[in-house]
């Protein structure tokens, strides 16, 4: 485990890059409502699944990151919140428990590469869904703009325990089938020691239109689609809602 003093490194930059925002909360809390239990897939190091938490779900929340498992872990107990955490892959899970919501925020389906790990994981929601269930993933929309990041860009910054790190984006290039989003990492240490490196996040493109025809074959059928609007740090997305066909 990567370690920024007492900080998991994997947590931080978490924290850095997605801590802040919050145009999606509003929609996953109108979904969840009266929907218990809810899972979070792909949770991090738990934006969305506190949230929810904090509202009085009961929220069960899986990444495969065990760093930001045990990091959401620690915020839930030092908020007095329950949460239950799984270190899992979301393209093949098995709970043993159904659930009123599955929540797939933050792009979380585009990390999946092609088509069949996208099945594998609808697959699997669906056997997780109860009667009248929900799945909701969140993609792109609209597509990002190809090049560099605008001059003057400011980079997302986290000061902890006397670490800075900060986050600058430097543009979106197409690789084939998939988005590539580069972003220069910069960590100065207590001391004052800079460290930087360059971070790729790959996402595939994806329509809405092709994910909803995509869950056609794992028996899940759309019912809504929910726009979140784009704020100056991130992309306008839309919220695919779908729920079990009755096949």
């Amino acid at each position: 485990m990567d370690m920024l003093g007492s900080i998991p490194e994997a947590a931080m930059w978490d924290d850095v890059e997605h801590g802040s925002y919050a145009a999606d909360l509003e929609v996953w809390s109108e979904l969840a409502a009266g929907r218990d239990p809810v899972l979070d897939l792909g949770c991090g190091a738990g934006r969305v699944a506190l949230h929810l938490a904090r509202e009085g779900h009961e929220v069960w929340a899986m990444d495969d990151e065990e760093d930001l498992v045990e990091a959401l872990d620690d915020r839930a107990g030092s908020s007095g919140l329950a949460v239950r955490t799984v270190v899992g892959d979301v393209r093949d899970f098995d709970l043993e428990r159904s659930f009123g919501l599955v929540a797939a925020p933050m792009q979380l389906v585009q990390l999946m590469r092609g088509e069949q790990e996208r099945f594998a994981m609808l697959s699997a929601v669906r056997r997780h869904l109860e009667p009248g269930g929900l799945f909701a993933a969140a993609v792109m929309d609209p597509p990002l703009i190809w090049g560099d990041a605008e001059e003057g860009s400011l980079p997302d910054v986290r000061e902890r325990e006397g670490w800075v790190c900060s986050s600058l984006p430097l543009g979106v290039r197409p690789d084939g089938p998939e988005l590539v989003i580069e972003r220069l990492r910069q960590t100065v240490s207590p001391s004052g020691e800079l460290t930087e490196r360059r971070h790729e996040t790959r996402l595939d493109v994806l329509e809405p239109e092709r994910l909803e025809a995509e869950a056609v074959a794992c028996g899940l059928v759309t019912v809504d689609r929910l726009p979140i609007s784009a704020t100056e740090e991130h992309v306008g997305s839309l919220v695919v809602v779908m729920e079990a066909s009755g096949e």
